[in-house]
């Protein structure tokens, strides 16, 4: 019997499709090309500096639903309001499920607590879209922010059990939330890690840079981890490379997967844990 896996196709940003037999994610939707503005709020914009590796016009006609960390507009950006189905199900935080279904007109939109679950199914694969803590600024930077949300997907045949186990951080940055991700979501297969350090005007940081994710990797332990959400706007100000490198110092080199913009990477269950 084959090892189950997962295809992950990466768009740029945090957005990812991600396909498991008959069941087809799209996450954080941002199709902005370079040299747009995506605007963050607050008077807030940053200059998109990387082109998308497909159009919102060329996704896949069995998109089964959105996952959405937050609304942020370069997570889901204009092009995505006007182009994105609208029928589709978009799997987010209240808050942002709130503005989906009364502004934007996403009907299908649902909005989770934390820890509460969503089950999506296809004809013969299923995942369960679980919503993890998150953080994305700190004391009274937090207000004027989205709320954010992590994901947990759990992959299996319709009716049965989980095969197969995929974190996906949206941009929080480390704090004790993590640790009890670590306990209650043991066995990760791949952890999707946001990073670019993002950085707001005064320093403020709301993003995981790179000595962030290494410090998530070392506490999630997934058996293997993307990097994403590193070089495509200009308050990211921490390279892939200052990533890499913590990464590399800390022994965790071979539980990393590398797929730039554009390519594709299969997942499997069960791979080899790193240190």
């Amino acid at each position: 019997m084959a090892t189950p896996s997962a295809e992950l196709y990466f768009i740029g940003t945090a957005t990812l499709l991600i396909r498991f037999g008959d069941v087809t994610l799209l996450t954080d939707p941002n199709f902005l090309h370079r040299g747009q503005r995506a605007y963050l709020g607050h008077g807030l914009a940053s200059e998109r500096l990387s082109e998308p590796a497909l159009g919102v016009r060329e996704l896949p006609q069995d998109l089964d639903a959105v996952v959405l960390s937050h609304l942020h507009g370069d997570h889901w950006d204009r092009v995505t309001r006007r182009h994105l189905d609208r029928s589709l199900p978009v799997v987010t935080t209240p808050h942002a499920a709130r503005r989906l279904q009364g502004v934007h007109g996403f009907r299908r939109a649902v909005g989770l607590q934390t820890w509460e679950g969503q089950l999506l199914v296809g004809t013969r694969q299923q995942v369960r879209v679980t919503s993890l803590p998150g953080v994305h600024a700190r004391g009274a930077a937090a207000r004027l922010l989205p709320p954010v949300m992590g994901s947990l997907l759990e992959f299996g045949d319709l009716g049965g059990p989980v095969q197969l186990r995929i974190y996906l951080t949206g941009d929080t940055l480390m704090f004790p939330g993590i640790e009890e991700i670590a306990r209650r979501c043991p066995d990760l297969d791949l952890a999707v890690l946001h990073l670019g350090g993002t950085t707001l005007p005064g320093g403020l940081l709301v993003t995981m840079d790179g000595r962030q994710g290494a410090d998530m990797l070392e506490m999630v332990r997934p058996r293997q981890a993307l990097p994403v959400h590193y070089d495509d706007y200009s308050v990211f100000r921490s390279p892939l490379d200052a990533f890499l490198r913590q990464v590399e110092e800390r022994g965790w080199e071979g539980s990393l997967v590398h797929c730039p913009r554009g390519e594709r990477v299969s997942v499997s269950a069960g791979g080899k844990l790193s240190p």
